[in-house]
């Protein structure tokens, strides 16, 4: 008790005594300071000193093997004590109050520190003997192996590791989201199909329209080391760029397209030849004019292909014409901010019947450079903006109605004859696809051509035109504007689909008949190993041999030895059966001519006969 009374003295206050009755005082830093915390703390059997020694409030003593004790008081730090409050009381008022209040925090936070750290390895315990007594009850016929504690800790310990890497090796093999292992569909059917994804109603689809085997069945002979040529009709914002760099860059061929770097346009050769075998916009540009449509692609790539040699020395070729469509209202919505971002395709000719339109027949919508940034109210109140109904027009023929001169017949039966016309060039065309159907499109061109691509299809939901928000008042006016093509891409949606379950189920077909031709061969594979078994396995002389085969010949072939050995076998079988069956009839005729004139032995007889 000499060192606090010392430090009390240095204080120049009386020593702490502890009145009896009254409340003990507690270690707040808001009232007292450290120094008397400390000589309250330092009395044996005062009530700050079992504060300090007793556990936090919620936690056992039997929590760790010993309780927390502070280590006993020294003198050298009651002396440091006492020359610092000697020091603090030179110091002003003001800065007295800050250095009090910032000796309080450090006490407070170090209280907060103690008590977060005990109430988190209190939890941790806890949490210990919970997953215990789990495992105990989950491994119980198994507690006589060993200590259970020690077994679920590591088991524990195994799992977690073993769930990591399995989410470390997961994201490495499928990064994205569109993973098929994250899906439902892939557990709820044992093979899924890889082109039901894009169209989740395929089953549900009803066809509308009747179509001939011939108009379903689409195999091009296509021979590219010979004369053909594939003609790309490309209608804006269709998707047909994406569709055209496929065609140069993702095809399996003997000779691929050489593209260079920095340039539009690929070379596409044959094979041994320095001739296309493709006419589109990345392998010979636009050699009919920017976005020709059918009209002037049928009058214009002949001429093309075949301008500079002889009329008598052209190859007979076959334009194989094919075409991407998009839904009319999002292909109208994504040629909009097109325009509305500066293009213009100032540079389409428009040729029709060997000459180009007139400002009269084709007005422009606009009198500056361009369009650009025109609203959607402006765009669709143009009467001659060719966006409307534009996939109608570039797949008719336009020299039926006149061209781009109205004046020639009603717009109604103008409108129905373009609209036939488009029809059947669709329909006759070697392939069309569709925008919104990626994989089912590239599986239909492969069946067709009979060509493969290197990479799979991909579906893009979101494009420039999901991101304009319209009304059902402009949807429904969109429509109307384009309602020729509104019609024209559901008789095409029924084609293509029509025809996507008819190669589907040709290919079922298919495959089912060949597996059956697997099946006959391995079994006559099998009989073939057998009969030629048990030849050898007979012991027969030369001399037989020679008989059965007088004449052998080197030269012939095993199976027509073996199948005039057959032959041969069966013949004899027949013969030994026929003559058994006179025997038998002469056996017959004998019991019945010495059993006398009784009907029943001869009704006897003729049945032994007839056996």
């Amino acid at each position: 008790m000499a060192l606090p009374a010392l430090a009390a003295r240095a204080l120049g206050r009386p020593p702490l005594q502890l009145e009896q009755g009254a409340p003990a005082r507690t270690t707040c830093p808001r009232r007292h300071s450290r120094v008397e915390a400390e000589l309250a703390a330092s009395q044996p059997g005062s009530v700050a000193a079992s504060v300090r020694a007793s556990p936090p409030r919620g936690v056992s003593l039997g929590f760790n093997s010993r309780p927390l004790q502070d280590e006993p008081p020294k003198a050298f730090s009651f002396l440091a004590g006492a020359l610092c409050a000697r020091f603090f009381a030179l110091l002003p008022r003001g800065r007295r109050r800050r250095m009090h209040d910032l000796r309080r925090r450090w006490d407070l936070g170090s209280l907060c520190r103690a008590l977060l750290t005990r109430g988190l390895a209190a939890m941790g315990h806890s949490l210990k003997h919970v997953l215990s007594a789990i495992f105990s009850k989950i491994f119980s016929p198994f507690s006589s192996f060993g200590n259970m504690d020690e077994k679920s800790n590591k088991l524990l310990l195994a799992l977690v590791m073993l769930f990591l890497f399995a989410m470390i090796v997961l994201q490495y093999v499928c990064p994205g989201t569109e993973c098929q292992l994250l899906r439902l569909q892939a557990f709820s059917s044992p093979v899924p199909d890889p082109y039901r994804s894009e169209d989740e109603n395929s089953s549900r689809f009803v066809p509308r329209y009747n179509f001939s085997r011939g108009d379903l069945l689409r195999k091009v002979d296509f021979d590219i080391k010979g004369d053909d040529l594939i003609v790309f009709l490309h209608i804006q914002k269709t998707g047909g760029t994406t569709f055209g760099h496929h065609l140069v860059r993702n095809i399996q061929l003997e000779q691929p397209c050489e593209c260079r770097v920095g340039q539009k346009k690929c070379t596409c050769h044959r094979p041994g030849k320095r001739e296309t075998w493709l006419f589109s916009r990345f392998s010979t540009g636009w050699s009919c004019g920017l976005h020709a449509d059918w009209t002037e692609l049928t009058s214009c790539v002949p001429a093309v292909v075949d301008g500079k040699r002889d009329a008598r020395l052209r190859p007979s070729r076959n334009f194989h014409y094919i075409t991407i469509l998009r839904d009319p209202v999002s292909r109208y919505l994504s040629e909009w901010r097109h325009v509305q971002r500066g293009a213009t395709w100032k540079a389409s000719l428009h040729v029709c019947d060997g000459r180009l339109p007139t400002s009269e027949e084709l007005p422009s919508c606009y009198t500056g450079d361009d369009w650009s940034g025109c609203p959607l109210k402006e765009f669709m109140d143009c009467p001659y903006n060719l966006a409307n109904n534009r996939q109608v027009r570039m797949l008719s023929d336009l020299t039926l109605v006149g061209c781009y001169n109205l004046s020639v017949m009603p717009e109604k039966q103008r409108n129905k004859i373009l609209l036939e016309s488009a029809k059947s060039n669709l329909k006759h065309m070697a392939f069309f696809g569709l925008t919104e159907f990626q994989r089912k499109t590239q599986y239909l061109f492969e069946k067709t051509f009979n060509m493969n691509f290197i990479s799979l299809f991909t579906q893009y939901n979101t494009t420039r035109a999901s991101s304009v928000e319209i009304n059902e008042e402009i949807q429904k006016r969109i429509e109307e504007l384009n309602f020729l093509d509104m019609e024209l891409y559901s008789y095409a949606k029924d084609l293509f689909l029509q025809r996507y379950q008819f190669m589907r189920q040709k290919e079922h077909q298919d495959a089912r008949r060949k597996r059956q031709e697997q099946r006959k061969f391995l079994k006559g594979r099998f009989l073939q190993t057998h009969f030629q078994s048990q030849s050898q396995g007979q012991n027969q002389s030369p001399g037989q041999n020679l008989s059965q085969n007088p004449n052998p010949n080197p030269n012939q072939n095993p199976t027509q030895s073996l199948s005039q050995n057959l032959t041969q076998r069966f013949n004899s079988n027949l013969i030994q059966k026929e003559s058994r069956g006179r025997q038998k009839q002469g056996s017959g005729r004998k019991q019945s001519g010495s059993s006398g004139s009784n009907g029943t032995n001869d009704y006897i007889g003729s049945v032994e006969t007839w056996r």
